[in-house]
């Protein structure tokens, strides 16, 4: 995990994409500048970045289950429920499951455990375009060859 540059997601773990199911590991840094401020004397992983965590699990499900052919976007949040402290050092896992696609959206429910025990789950409402330009498409390739979801290509 690279707090600073929003890269949630160190790989994955599992993928099956006749559930449609992902799960993916995460390790928050010891420290981090968010750490810093989140809070004095008391570090604990800002919700807003644990559901940028699923929200990218539940992005690289959809990139797995289309050939990576379009750019998924966070589009909304059902519900999210925070039930512990992230501490700084934890090994966590992120499970994204597809429960509906249509129309170019998706609902993916999501969820964080953290030594088998629930951190946070969220129903996320995911949007697929087309890649805005060849520089996003590039990128979301190489992310999707470090976390194993692509074979390397050389040219």
């Amino acid at each position: 995990m690279r707090l600073e540059y929003f890269q949630m997601l160190d790989g994955v773990e599992r993928l099956d994409l006749d559930l449609p199911t992902l799960v993916a590991s995460a390790q928050v840094p010891e420290t981090s500048p968010v750490f810093e401020g989140h809070f004095p004397g008391h570090a604990v992983m800002p919700g807003v970045l644990l559901l940028e965590t699923m929200a990218q699990a539940a992005g690289y499900l959809m990139l797995a289950s289309d050939g990576f052919s379009r750019m998924p976007f966070f589009a909304g949040v059902k519900k999210a429920n925070f039930r512990a402290f992230v501490p700084p050092g934890a090994d966590l896992l992120v499970h994204a499951t597809r429960v509906h696609d249509g129309s170019g959206y998706a609902v993916v429910d999501t969820s964080i455990l953290y030594g088998g025990k629930s951190m946070a789950d969220a129903c996320l409402i995911m949007r697929s375009v087309a890649f805005p330009n060849t520089a996003l498409e590039q990128h979301v390739r190489s992310e999707g060859t470090r976390l194993g979801l692509l074979k390397e290509t050389h040219a």
